[in-house]
């Protein structure tokens, strides 16, 4: 598959603060994780309240990656950690032949950039498949309050793990299932993710093409195309086009289930 064209990376974020003028916060919106519909997915999930709170004193900036535009490239310098909000982001890695290897799709209530933690430098680049409105939160900021709240410590300990757990689930994609199991896996994944936001488990819309299905699942795009017809053949899927609904979900999950974080 072609490598990617990657555009200009998004505006510029600051990071906003409670002394900032309105002016500069109708510029630079902020958001506060109390308020935010998607908290008990994010970030805060099973913190404290007084622990929240110290959160919301960093009012993290909000931007709007368009869809096409990179959020970061591989290589960056790493500074922020980004939760997603609305839309969906990819990111992938540039192979030494200049093919793209996707390495996840992240969607409303998922955080993204912490490749970056390790060595200052982000690994891989994050791209925006649609609209996408992020929250970026500062990682030294993080780190800093995490060294005067113990629950930020263990708040941070589970990202990392959740990133490790999600390249685990990855490897045992590629390494251990067929192309029938990887498609069916990857679709009861975003079932999950989607109905755990309150969405439809069986009906949604594939932000990503089937070649970059493809390059996430290891898969020629010649067989998730046949894969997809295989599953409608057999009554488990209606396609039209991108917009997928899974008519027999207990028969998909037959062929393989699996949470791929």
């Amino acid at each position: 598959m072609a490598a990617a064209t990657l555009e200009p990376n998004a505006s510029r974020i600051r990071i906003v603060s409670a002394t900032h003028s309105q002016a500069a916060a109708a510029t630079t919106p902020a958001t506060q994780c109390s308020s935010c519909h998607l908290r008990d997915l994010c970030l805060p999930c099973g913190m404290a309240a007084p622990d929240i709170d110290r959160l919301d004193s960093m009012q993290f900036a909000r931007r709007k990656v368009k869809a096409g535009q990179t959020l970061y490239r591989e290589g960056d310098r790493f500074q922020f950690i980004y939760a997603v909000r609305t839309g969906t982001l990819k990111s992938s890695l540039m192979l030494a032949d200049g093919r793209e290897q996707v390495s996840g799709f992240h969607i409303a209530g998922e955080l993204v950039g912490l490749d970056g933690a390790a060595q200052g430098h982000h690994a891989s680049a994050t791209m925006a498949l649609e609209d996408t409105d992020i929250c970026a939160i500062p990682y030294g900021h993080l780190t800093d309050l995490a060294a005067s709240v113990s629950g930020m410590q263990h708040v941070i300990s589970r990202l990392m793990s959740r990133e490790i757990l999600r390249e685990h689930s990855l490897m045992m994609l590629l390494g251990s299932m067929n192309a029938d199991e990887r498609l069916a896996a990857f679709l009861l994944n975003l079932s999950q993710r989607y109905a755990a936001r309150g969405y439809s488990e069986r009906e949604f819309h594939l932000r990503m093409s089937r070649a970059e299905i493809g390059s996430y699942l290891g898969m020629k795009l010649e067989t998730v195309s046949r894969t997809f017809t295989a599953f409608q053949q057999q009554r488990l899927l209606e396609v039209d086009k991108r917009h997928i609904r899974i008519t027999d979900l207990e028969g998909l999950k037959r062929r393989f289930e699996v949470r791929v974080h």
